[in-house]
């Protein structure tokens, strides 16, 4: 029997990286819901922006999904669970790229290309290493001027920042991992021309979710 997967996105570039990362699984099926509005406000206004969030998981629980995925950093930390009443389950991309760090017992770099993102979600790291009684060795660095080339829609110069970028790390002895789900696509063609590791979310959600 299929499961219905409602995925929300902060932008349409993330659809083709679930789609191809579930794209084996027959038992699966993908709904898409994108929002890159609130991207923008996010980095442009102080108001709390909880309630569209809230808004929006409500409404896709509604479509008849059996699954919430939230694939947006942003997204996760505005979400407030307790003011929902859903009965399905919602998964959130990086409490399993999380888990993924916490295993990491050498230090590592997280990069990230939206600065907005850092703050949430280095600090949702930093309370799942503690409630899990990890300690991580962990230092954030933001690739700068290159997201709102994604949010343009110029992947390929997106991809191209981030891959030099990665190239003038590479002496680093530190674990590298990317924190968002747009900087996928960079990080496997880099693993692959270089032979080096890059952790990234897509890896454990996969085994999160078909278990």
């Amino acid at each position: 029997m299929k499961k219905t997967i409602g995925c929300l996105h902060a932008h349409h570039s993330n659809i083709n990286y679930i789609e191809q990362a579930f794209s084996s699984f027959q038992e699966i099926e993908l709904v898409h819901f994108v929002d890159p509005g609130l991207i923008q406000h996010v980095a442009k206004t102080n108001v709390d922006l909880s309630f569209k969030v809230k808004e929006q998981v409500e409404w896709i629980a509604s479509c008849g999904v059996d699954v919430i995925l939230i694939t947006c950093t942003n997204y996760i930390a505005l979400l407030n669970e307790d003011e929902l009443s859903l009965s399905i389950p919602i998964i959130k991309i990086d409490e399993p790229f999380f888990q993924s760090l916490c295993e990491v017992t050498q230090p590592q770099i997280i990069l990230f290309t939206n600065p907005a993102t850092v703050d949430g979600t280095m600090e949702r790291l930093y309370h799942y290493a503690k409630l899990h009684h990890k300690t991580i060795n962990v230092q954030a660095k933001v690739i700068d001027k290159t997201f709102e080339l994604i949010m343009q829609g110029n992947k390929q110069a997106y991809n191209d920042a981030i891959r030099h970028y990665f190239r003038e790390i590479m002496g680093d002895s530190r674990s590298i991992a990317v924190a968002q789900l747009s900087m996928v696509e960079a990080a496997e063609q880099f693993a692959k021309e270089s032979e080096m590791e890059i952790t990234h979310p897509l890896q454990s959600l996969v085994e999160f979710v078909m278990k």
